[in-house]
């Protein structure tokens, strides 16, 4: 059932990205705000995991979801200042927190091992949109090289990020 909630979610991020593609290709502020935004969600439920998780795996797994996304956020916030960008809020950026919060409140209510399998199910089907989303919309939108460089960097990050994913869910069946 939670891996049935993971790829619903999944999908509705993908339908938030798609409508993205349909519509008018997304600009530099926007990107920016998108990738904010994700990073964000991640941070969250990363530090809701560090709170309930009870597998020691999840919650180093989760601590490095907090110090990486963290890091990456950071570095997205020295960029749009130094380029004097403010990131703009759009339809896509508020689809995710939308669902980001109903899922944070699915999630909270699952303890022990069933939130530990839940909440990776759903980091692994995350990532995964994620990556296509920087993959096949954000780095190829981006028209600002410094942009551009630091989607693709966190492209590689979050790879990472979901290839661990798969490895600590792996362990826990």
């Amino acid at each position: 059932m939670f891996i049935r909630l993971s790829a619903a979610i999944a999908a509705l991020s993908l339908l938030g990205s798609a409508a993205l593609a349909q519509g008018a290709k997304p600009t530099d502020p926007q990107i920016a705000h998108i990738a904010y935004t994700a990073g964000v969600i991640d941070i969250n439920a990363a530090k809701q995991a560090i709170a309930k998780a009870s597998s020691k795996d999840v919650k180093a797994f989760a601590q490095d979801m907090v110090r990486d996304h963290e890091a990456v956020n950071k570095q997205a916030l020295d960029l749009v200042k130094k380029l004097k960008v403010t990131p703009e809020d759009n339809d896509t950026s508020k689809t995710l927190s939308k669902q980001a919060t109903e899922k944070l409140a699915e999630l909270d209510k699952l303890k022990g091992a069933e939130y530990d399998k839940a909440y990776l199910a759903n980091e692994v089907a995350y990532h995964k949109t994620v990556n296509s989303a920087l993959e096949t919309q954000l780095i190829p939108s981006a028209s600002n090289a410094e942009l551009k460089s630091l989607l693709q960097t966190g492209l590689k990050i979050f790879q990472g990020h979901q290839q661990h994913a798969e490895q600590v869910a792996a362990k826990l069946k």
